[in-house]
């Protein structure tokens, strides 16, 4: 059985459809004694339905996916240089493409029978501000095989303030003395609101994190709650499979039985057979 085909098709498929296809294909594999490709297949997980989405979206709008994977090379190579134009550039790039794509992936969702909501939609964003900072997330993704929610931080490293590239500014005219004190105002409600965003900012990562470690906990039971699915049906497999072999065996006996039966008429006949000719035989020796 060809595993990276079959990984293709199944992955391509709704969520609703994943795991009867999944099994299927695995007990096929046992069936042709095909052992490895039986492992590979039951090892494949069941995308939640924003990972599906994602990969669906890279599917279905291949040029669009090459062209964000660029974007995401690009970023990644400017965090790396520190090149202050094309970080600005690929930033602005990367807000405006992401929010189309989500569009889109909400359209080709609906196209294919299964619409989604703001909240996976909101997943599915996530998904791809993990592509563009994580190429352990953008490889899978590129070929429509995402298996999972990103499990690490989404985006890029913060850049420490001063490290850019910038133009320096003139030197200030010099300014009568309400000015300086309308600029301190300024300056004080700039760093206040500051302070303030930092707050927002800290507690959207607390909220964020909170969010990931009960989405993890979720992937968890229900990767067990699968498993548990495939043991039993494993184990009602083996079930009906012994239930056969065992009446196979017991209409075995019974023949088996059946033929004891007529053996030992036979044999009982037979002796009755030799008995007679045995008496006739002496009674023919004496001259009777």
């Amino acid at each position: 059985m060809d595993v990276e085909q079959v990984t293709d098709e199944l992955y391509g498929l709704r969520p609703s459809e994943f795991t009867a296809a999944r099994d299927a294909y695995a007990a096929e594999a046992r069936r042709a004694k095909d052992t490895a490709a039986a492992k590979a297949i039951a090892a494949l997980r069941r995308p939640p339905l924003a990972v599906w989405a994602a990969n669906l979206l890279a599917r279905e709008r291949p040029e669009e996916a090459e062209r964000f994977l660029a974007l995401g090379e690009a970023l990644r190579e400017a965090h790396r240089t520190l090149d202050g134009e094309r970080l600005r550039e690929a930033s602005r790039r990367q807000h405006r493409l992401v929010a189309a794509l989500v569009r889109t992936t909400a359209g080709l969702a609906e196209e294919a029978g299964q619409p989604v909501s703001d909240a996976v939609l909101g997943d599915v964003e996530r998904i791809l501000h993990a592509v563009l900072a994580l190429p352990d997330v953008a490889a899978p993704w590129a070929k429509g095989r995402l298996a999972a929610m990103p499990e690490t931080a989404v985006g890029f490293p913060a850049v420490p303030p001063g490290t850019l590239t910038a133009r320096t500014p003139a030197a200030p005219a010099e300014q009568p003395e309400g000015h300086d004190r309308k600029a301190g105002e300024r300056a004080e409600e700039a760093r206040a609101a500051e302070a303030q965003a930092k707050e927002a900012r800290a507690g959207l990562a607390r909220r964020e994190r909170d969010r990931d470690a009960a989405r993890e906990a979720e992937q968890a039971a229900t990767a067990a709650a699968e498993e548990a699915a495939d043991r039993l049906r494993r184990a009602e497999r083996e079930r009906e499979e012994a239930r056969t072999a065992a009446a196979a065996a017991e209409k075995t006996a019974q023949r088996a039985s059946t033929d004891l039966r007529a053996a030992e008429r036979a044999v009982a006949k037979a002796r009755s057979a030799a008995e007679a000719a045995e008496k006739a035989s002496r009674r023919h020796e004496r001259g009777e």
